[in-house]
């Protein structure tokens, strides 16, 4: 199998494409073939050392948490996948920028159908993040207002989609040049965030979705109306702030949950939810696809091309 290796913490240009043995399978995982995964924000911060005093990890890695594929072996204790089964999956922290992968089968759902595993692999981390911050963090319902940052990226694109079908008025903010995008998503109002400050054009909002942080989440406060709720996915908001304004602010990690993903697997199935994949790189350009997915403005989700490694 090839994969991904990292040896040392720092440019993601040092990474390499290496030649390992195949995996095997414990009696509780299966074997995946991996045709495709995807690049999100973590993948980064982790090889350049970033998250080493959170996520400590033994040198060499491969990097990646999202993997679509087909399942060629299963161990003895799986139930409910067999070979020849297409799935996808959040696998975890690491270890998906591989041709071929041992998963924890709870962590994996069955590919949508009509759906390509490049389309696939782009679905699950940032999906299940969009849905557990708007409906288990933010207490989404119908009828709320909830303002989404960085709404063209990966997580912000399946929030925009997400919020949209809980009968949410759903406000984005984004470049000019993905104002179209967005809308086209769900959206009924888009802010350019370089343009002006978005405080001064909301307010009475009831939920803030931070995919920024930073600024963007200081800004974010005024925006809430008393009881409203601001979730980061990248810093912890700040308590004392909250209390001051009479809101609530909450941080959390994404939890792998095969059985929710099944769920949204069915919405892309359905057509309910689409993906939309904003580029496309073969894996031994790993390095290429993280600097697009760290430099922004992305629309959707930034894709690694495992296919080819298969036959190679």
């Amino acid at each position: 199998m090839k994969a991904i290796r990292v040896a040392a913490y720092g440019s993601p240009d040092a990474m390499i494409l290496a030649e390992l043995d195949d995996p095997v399978p414990g009696d509780d995982e299966v074997l995946v073939d991996v045709a495709a995964t995807s690049v999100n924000p973590i993948d980064w911060k982790i090889v350049s050392g970033a998250m080493q005093a959170f996520i400590p990890l033994p040198l060499p890695f491969t990097p990646g948490v999202d993997a679509a594929g087909t399942i060629i072996a299963v161990g003895r204790n799986v139930t409910g996948f067999s070979p020849g089964d297409e799935v996808m999956g959040f696998i975890g922290i690491v270890g998906a920028y591989a041709s071929r992968i041992v998963v924890d089968p709870q962590r994996l759902a069955r590919k949508p159908e009509g759906l390509t595993f490049m389309q696939a692999a782009a679905i699950p981390a940032a999906t299940l993040t969009a849905w557990q911050a708007l409906h288990e963090h933010g207490e989404l319902r119908a009828g709320q207002t909830v303002l989404i940052h960085a709404a063209a990226g990966g997580v912000g694109s399946a929030a925009v989609q997400l919020a949209k079908l809980a009968g949410a008025r759903v406000i984005g903010t984004a470049s000019t040049a993905n104002h179209d995008y967005v809308r086209d998503l769900g959206a009924t109002d888009v802010i350019d965030y370089r343009a002006g400050d978005f405080a001064r054009q909301v307010s009475g909002v009831d939920l803030v979705l931070d995919l920024v942080g930073g600024d963007t989440q200081s800004r974010s406060w005024p925006v809430l109306k008393p009881g409203g709720i601001l979730v980061s996915t990248v810093s912890k908001p700040d308590p004392a702030r909250a209390q001051a304004m009479r809101v609530a602010g909450r941080h959390f990690a994404t939890r792998s949950d095969g059985r929710q993903l099944a769920k949204l697997s069915a919405a892309f199935a359905a057509g309910d939810l689409r993906i939309r994949i904003d580029s496309v790189f073969p894996l031994a350009d790993a390095s290429q696809a993280m600097a697009r997915n760290r430099g922004g403005h992305t629309q959707g989700k930034v894709v690694l091309d495992v296919s080819a490694e298969l036959s190679a």
